[in-house]
């Protein structure tokens, strides 16, 4: 297992980041206490959660996935200082989470309170605020017209980034966060944030966790030029796009008890024509390294310049081994030549 830097950090992250989003719903606490003993087995020392985990999110099972992380906490007291534990605070948008509110200092507060105690832990060692208050083109929002930055009341955006970082301050001074990221931003957003930084003489975000995929590569080369640059890592979550990469939802496919036979919070945005086309080359060219599409993916990922660690999922440890085996491959340059030629062709899948 390789390992780097995080941002400015002093943390050395694998980069492989175990992503825990399906635990409780998709998997059960014993099933992720496997996943841990097996990532951990192979090398990884990272791990992301959420409090409105798991997905799709819903007032039931809020704050499910820390509890069951929380719990294997618990019961291994001596190997959470050799863990970089990261979760985040919600933002607006789900009622049942602070009456659908926004971010700010108060909701750092309390968020950050309750997750401490849902993972049975003294201190986060990367807080982040899992999407920005403001309307930004993340989620099936990056097409034209679906976003107006026009009628974004700059000042007021501003002065709630004011407020945040406040809180922020706050839980590093009290030591119950060593750093803090971000999640589903833009340029724009790190920007703004880095100025705040620098008045407010607080530390800067030291990460940022975006969708970035072989059929969502948006962020490359503008924003991820912007983190290498200033020093923040980036870390791609759903880099099998949902799975769809993995070629399992590939002519109309529903694989029982897989993500997209569950409610889909905005849709199956990402089932679109253009990214099963994609898919299929894909699966192709995987096939004739023979490895499997999912390796493809995820090695491919993590050679983009400028990813520090790469947030993977799964529903079983065969996925899991599957996935992390990914990261000891070399791609050949035939077949990195060839997988471009693909994305020039379909450079948003969806």
């Amino acid at each position: 297992m390789k390992f780097n830097r995080l941002g400015t950090s002093d943390l050395s992250v694998s980069e492989v980041c175990l992503g825990t989003m399906t635990w409780g719903i998709q998997n059960t606490q014993s099933d992720a206490d496997q996943q841990i003993a097996c990532a951990l087995d192979n090398g990884v020392n990272f791990i992301d959660t959420a409090e409105m985990y798991p997905v799709p999110p819903n007032k039931e099972t809020y704050g499910d996935t820390e509890r069951i992380l929380g719990n294997w906490l618990s019961r291994n007291h001596a190997k959470r200082s050799d863990m970089v534990l990261m979760t985040k605070v919600a933002g607006s948008g789900l009622r049942y989470i602070r009456e659908g509110g926004p971010i700010t200092a108060d909701a750092v507060t309390r968020a950050l309170d309750d997750s401490l105690a849902r993972l049975q832990t003294d201190y986060i060692d990367v807080y982040q605020l899992h999407w920005p208050n403001r309307v930004t083109p993340h989620f099936g929002k990056h097409w034209p017209d679906n976003t107006d930055p026009t009628k974004t009341d700059r000042n007021r955006e501003v002065e709630g980034m004011r407020d945040i970082l406040k809180g922020i301050q706050q839980a590093l001074e009290a030591g119950k966060i060593k750093h803090w990221g971000l999640s589903d931003d833009t340029p724009w957003g790190i920007h703004t944030f880095l100025k705040l930084c620098c008045e407010m003489d607080i530390e800067k975000p030291v990460s940022i966790q975006n969708e970035f995929s072989l059929l969502h590569a948006k962020d490359w080369p503008y924003l991820i030029e912007m983190c290498a640059l200033e020093d923040i890592a980036y870390l791609p979550w759903s880099p099998l796009a949902t799975g769809m990469l993995s070629g399992k939802y590939q002519n109309g496919a529903r694989p029982e008890g897989s993500r997209w036979t569950l409610a889909q919070r905005m849709g199956l945005f990402r089932d679109k024509a253009p990214a099963q086309a994609a898919t299929d080359k894909y699966v192709a060219i995987a096939k004739s390294i023979d490895i499997t599409p999912s390796q493809l993916a995820l090695a491919w990922c993590q050679q983009v310049p400028g990813v520090t660690s790469t947030i993977i999922g799964a529903t079983s440890i065969e996925q899991l081994k599957e996935n992390i085996a990914a990261f000891s491959l070399q791609l050949p340059q035939k077949t990195l030549e060839e997988v471009h030629d693909v994305l020039r062709a379909y450079p948003l899948g969806f």
